[in-house]
């Protein structure tokens, strides 16, 4: 009996010491392994929430750079485009005032060659000369250059025989120039002046063609002056009474006036 006795005391005591062990094992690795994991993992999320944050705002300051840089480049191309067109807006102004200049010289000149042929004296209305009826200013070198030869044959070198062929192989190298109805004035200014006056008259027909050309209306009047040196009263009159119902308050339409009486 008491042999049965420590039999069962032993047992007890092997079980509760596996039970012990048993229940100490489990928990303390589980918990260990679960918490390291745990731990890395948050770590993990945290580390790429914050690169990802970082890449973000280096991106909106790259395009923000980028932004500004293509602005930038686009203020100075404006700028430079402002300052060219200022510059070329500069040139034609005092190219425009140039060419006023010369017409006023041309006039003058031309009343001094009348004179100098013993040409009756007629009144001269000054009128600028624009570039083409519609007031715009041309851009091809060669035609300015080529209408600027022609008049320069008048202003500077008097050689108005020369001019008159200048202006007529200008009318043919330039069949479309805008100054064409001031090379067809100045012609028959020309020829008025030598008194050729066929030539001259169909000069001054070939301006009043040019609806819009502001040497029109003396070119009417010089008709009618041409008219009345060929003692062609009539026919005077009707181009005087042109000028004053056309451009009434004009100089020209005084000179017209000054003629009828």
């Amino acid at each position: 009996m008491t042999s049965n006795i420590k039999r069962a005391v032993t047992l007890t005591l092997l079980a509760g010491m596996a039970s012990s062990a048993l229940a100490a094992k489990a928990p303390v690795t589980d918990l260990s392994a679960t918490s390291s994991s745990a731990t890395a993992a948050s770590i993990t999320a945290a580390s790429a929430a914050n690169e990802t944050d970082v890449q973000r705002l280096e991106r909106l300051l790259q395009n923000r750079n980028r932004v500004q840089l293509q602005m930038q480049q686009q203020l100075d191309e404006m700028t430079q485009e402002i300052a060219t067109l200022r510059g070329q807006l500069e040139r034609n102004t005092y190219d425009m005032n140039q060419m006023v200049q010369r017409q006023r010289e041309l006039f003058i000149e031309i009343d001094k060659l009348r004179s100098q042929q013993g040409a009756a004296a007629v009144a001269v209305p000054v009128a600028t000369d624009k570039a083409n009826p519609e007031g715009k200013f041309t851009t091809n070198v060669d035609e300015q250059t080529a209408y600027q030869n022609a008049v320069d044959l008048i202003l500077k070198k008097r050689d108005y025989t020369g001019a008159i062929t200048a202006f007529k192989q200008f009318q043919a190298d330039f069949p479309e120039s805008t100054f064409m109805p001031n090379s067809h004035y100045w012609l028959g200014q020309l020829y008025f002046a030598k008194r050729q006056d066929a030539e001259a008259e169909k000069s001054f027909k070939a301006v009043i063609g040019f609806a819009k050309s502001n040497k029109r209306a003396d070119a009417l009047v010089k008709l009618g002056d041409i008219a009345k040196r060929g003692n062609k009263t009539d026919e005077a009159k009707k181009y005087y009474e042109q000028v004053i119902s056309e451009y009434p308050g004009s100089s020209s339409a005084k000179v017209a006036k000054s003629n009828l009486q």
